[in-house]
């Protein structure tokens, strides 16, 4: 039997930081990885692939420099699915190889094969060879989700995909139903019709993504429209099913009848925790395969933790990556700081999608006084430069204390520029912060001086009336 202080189920972001931080802490620690490829879901089909399918699709159409070249223009003219795999592929394997890297060079044992509970310290792996039993002081589950996908959905890798399956299509699609309108359907039906694929997206939520602020969803809406993308929104679907001709057609509760090429069902992900047999450990998941933790990523068993998706939101790469390395400090007894409620969210569609704090909405409905500061892509230098007229980017700020309450982005480069707004929210900055400071010229970080200077116009201040800081 082979002992480790410290037992990981998954290599993905959590499984991948919680190892290096016990291995740091100077602890045995030992990884299992169910898949011959490490990185778990995140990098074998989930974040890191299809965000690089995203930029490969942006630079072989060219839809970037359509604004300045014409709606003609395209880098490459007969795109195929495998000039997409190629460029996935390279940025997978390149990545692989950094975190194989990252396990070796800290001590970290790499066990493949599934992972299965005896007892609450005991687990047995089984792989290719003889089955390994493996016992551990404390132990991690980072195992991440799966596409929850209805035993009634026929799907075939081919004609009807789940989220995992449509990374490999071998063909572009002349016509795509995407069923779910959550982030990751949002962001293939981007994608696909940046491609010239005819996209219809069906969703039972009268409104994408509604936890996004409602002016960005609009503006999202109508550039996918404008990229040809047609909605049914509040349709439910009956049926899915493959016809005579090996189309895929989905049957709407109003009667509506979809036939298409290809059909990607993305209707949300369930924790991967089926083969774990969580009930010799003394744990139990929920209907969606989720682990219930505490504040300090402890299950119900006090040497078991649980992060990443498996635990539920907000399920990002980035969140899990510090929940992973959070749960293994508390397991080994080391103090820390918890993932703070400030994370910023991203989205990567066609446009992308950021914010980090709170929105109108949730202002309007709490009754908070608020102001907005907008500063449109078309207004700034960079946004020219680029050939992204659509991008905005949306501050709200409180209308006395002028703190900034909320950042919103759409457009090109919005994941990156939400980080300056989280810098500032994190440090209690405000209105005063960004009138106050120079920014790069020409950038689009210039859009928070120019929504600063909207927002005063607003309040109805001159610039001279505002307590800026004074430098030391």
């Amino acid at each position: 039997m082979l002992e480790f202080d410290l037992l990981v189920i998954g290599t993905g972001p959590a499984g991948q930081r919680a190892a290096v931080q016990a291995s740091k802490l100077g602890h045995s620690v030992a990884v299992v990885e169910r898949r011959e490829a490490v990185g778990g879901v995140c990098l074998n089909t989930g974040t890191v692939p299809s965000k690089t399918l995203r930029e490969a699709v942006l630079y072989l159409t060219g839809h970037q420099q359509r604004g300045m070249y014409g709606d003609s223009h395209r880098v490459k003219q007969n795109i195929t699915a495998q000039d997409l795999h190629r460029r996935t592929d390279c940025v997978v394997q390149r990545e692989m190889q950094v975190i194989r890297s990252q396990m070796q060079r800290n001590g970290i044992a790499v066990l493949t094969g599934t992972a299965t509970f005896v007892d609450p310290h005991t687990l047995v792996v089984r792989g290719e060879g003889e089955p390994l039993r493996v016992s551990a002081e404390r132990i991690v589950i980072a195992v991440g989700t799966r596409p929850a996908v209805p035993d009634s959905i026929p799907t075939d890798g081919e004609v009807i995909l789940d989220t995992d399956q449509v990374l490999r299509l071998r063909d572009i699609p002349r016509t795509l139903t995407v069923v779910g309108g959550g982030v990751i359907g949002t962001e293939y039906a981007s994608m696909f019709a940046v491609l010239g694929t005819r996209v219809t997206l069906v969703d039972k939520r009268p409104r994408l993504m509604e936890f996004l602020d409602s002016e960005i969803v609009d503006d999202l809406v109508f550039q996918l429209r404008d990229m040809g993308v047609v909605f049914r929104l509040g349709e439910d679907v009956s049926s899915i099913e493959m016809d005579g001709d090996g189309r895929a057609v989905a049957r709407l509760g109003s009667g509506k009848v979809i036939t298409s090429q290809a059909l990607l069902y993305s209707a949300g992900r369930a924790g991967a925790t089926e083969d774990l047999n969580l009930d010799a450990a003394g744990l139990e998941a929920d209907g969606r395969g989720r682990i219930k933790v505490d504040g300090q990523f402890r299950t119900a068993v006090a040497h078991i933790y649980a992060a990443g998706d498996v635990i539920g939101f907000p399920s990002l790469a980035s969140t899990s990556a510090e929940q992973g390395r959070l749960a293994a400090c508390h397991a080994l007894g080391i103090a820390s700081g918890m993932v703070p409620v400030l994370f910023p969210y991203g989205i990567y569609s066609i446009p992308e999608i950021s914010f980090v704090g709170r929105s109108e909405d949730e202002l309007t409905r709490d009754g908070v006084p608020y102001e907005v500061g907008v500063a449109r892509y078309r207004e700034i230098a960079r946004g020219q430069i680029l050939g992204d007229e659509n991008g905005l980017v949306k501050l709200l700020f409180h209308r006395e204390s002028r703190a900034l309450l909320g950042a919103h982005a759409i457009g090109t480069g919005a994941t990156e520029l939400i980080h300056i707004a989280q810098a500032v929210m994190a440090f209690g900055g405000g209105l005063e912060f960004f009138l106050a400071n120079v920014f790069n010229y020409p950038t689009l970080a210039e859009c928070y001086k120019v929504a600063a200077l909207d927002c005063m116009n607003k309040l109805g201040v001159a610039p001279g009336s505002v307590a800026l800081p004074r430098a030391a």
